[in-house]
């Protein structure tokens, strides 16, 4: 017997539970039996030494595809496998298939996805009929817990507090708390108007990245909202803050692919998870180019699930913001600082014409590597029943040098919103 099965350790699963449907969580067999499939999968992970690729359901059982978790890295950079030709183009392809879709294969492509690995299935034999006992849905994300997910159409937006490294320790702590409490009162006013986001977030040392574990096209506009109200109430923080103990943000926004790993903790698995991929790389170099106070958008055009997670719709920047703006109005009502939210406007900036339409402007930034990347400027205007409005973002006239680096005007919209032919700018009138 592997001696870490007699090791002692805290369990996260009441924590898990609290994310399981109330019929589920109180069926006592059900309980008892998630507790001990994650222990078979706690001996498993070797703590952390080891992560599970994928499973299958067995006759009172279920078997494993267990590897160390180095060897992922051995299989892309190895030979091209016909294995893996048959299971996508080439390994790379076919671990990225393997770690986007559900853990849960049928027994055939499980022995496959083995040979690629060169592992044998580990079988794990329970005393509950898994599958019926314990439904796949709960198998699934017990297992997710010791592995590697990729993730490709997931919002992710990321918090900078302006001259962090600047402050005294103590003023970081205070920012970093500051930012915290706005991320949890956001929540909370979600809360209010029915919107139950699920959101995760790690930190950066001088801010955040925060994301919806759900990834659908309606997850990723809540996120974008609850972005707003984060910004609403450090903005209104900052105006009643003496001192340096309230950050001053500038915001991106990005829809990407990313990795998606729990940490180990001594004997325990996180109940935390981190991200780490493209959509980070690409919000760092956005962020690292923003201005204080600024609001960018990633110029993406990705594939997301629809509201009911069936099938999938192409969905690029201008077309999420131009949703956003649509269901921005779930927001009305809510209350920031005592005063009633009756409208709230956001929108992608760029130059104003002579009959009143607009275009947006497209920016291309060159990272430190020497890289491009394409995004767009953000304001966002909160208007409360008897407070001042809050603006958030910057005007595309108070762009400064950042404006220099406008790319095009990829499309215009006339006074009422509508999207137009290009029309005289002002300077040629």
């Amino acid at each position: 017997m592997n001696a870490r099965a007699n090791l002692t350790r805290r369990t996260w699963l009441d924590r898990f539970w609290a994310s399981v449907p109330a019929e589920e969580r109180t069926a006592r067999l059900i309980r008892e039996s998630s507790r001990i499939l994650d222990e078979e999968l706690f001996i498993k992970w070797n703590l952390g030494r080891d992560i599970v690729i994928a499973w299958s359901l067995a006759d009172s059982a279920i078997d494993l595809i267990v590897v160390p978790h180095y060897r992922i890295a051995e299989v892309v950079a190895g030979r091209e496998d016909p294995i893996a030709e048959a299971l996508g183009d080439g390994a790379a392809s076919a671990i990225e298939r393997i770690l986007a879709g559900r853990k849960q294969l049928g027994a055939d492509r499980l022995h496959a996805v083995a040979r690629l690995f060169e592992a044998e299935p580990v079988r794990l034999n329970l005393p509950f009929r898994p599958g019926i006992d314990l439904g796949a849905d709960v198998i699934e994300a017990l297992v997710g817990r010791y592995g590697i997910t990729l993730v490709n159409d997931r919002a992710v937006a990321l918090f900078d507090a302006v001259g962090f490294s600047l402050v005294s320790p103590f003023e970081q702590v205070t920012q970093l708390n500051s930012l915290s409490y706005s991320v949890n009162a956001a929540y909370a006013k979600l809360l209010e108007k029915h919107i139950d986001i699920k959101f995760a977030r790690s930190t950066t040392g001088d801010g955040y990245y925060i994301w919806n574990r759900v990834s659908t096209i309606r997850a990723n506009l809540d996120l974008y909202h609850f972005m707003h109200l984060v910004m609403a109430d450090n903005a209104i923080a900052r105006a009643k803050s003496n001192g340096r103990t309230v950050p001053f943000l500038r915001t991106c926004l990005h829809v990407g692919s990313h990795y998606e790993f729990f940490q180990s903790e001594g004997l325990n698995p996180t109940t935390v998870s981190f991200i780490v991929g493209d959509v980070t790389i690409v919000l760092a170099r956005m962020i690292g180019n923003a201005l204080p106070g600024q609001v960018l958008i990633g110029n993406f055009q990705t594939p997301m699930f629809d509201s009911e997670g069936d099938r999938t719709l192409r969905m690029d920047a201008i077309e999420f913001i131009r949703q956003a703006g649509e269901t921005i109005s779930n927001l009305q009502g809510v209350t920031l600082s005592g005063e009633e939210v009756v409208s709230i406007r956001c929108y992608l900036t760029g130059p104003r014409y002579a009959d009143g339409s607009y275009g947006i402007a497209r920016y291309r930034i060159r990272d430190k590597h020497g890289q491009t990347h394409q995004v767009f400027n953000a304001k966002v205007n909160i208007y409360r029943r008897n407070a001042p409005p809050i603006f958030l973002g910057l005007q595309h006239q108070d762009l400064g040098e950042f404006g220099n680096l406008h790319d095009e005007e990829i499309l215009y919209y006339s006074p009422d919103g509508l999207p137009v032919g290009r029309p005289a700018r002002s300077d040629e009138v």
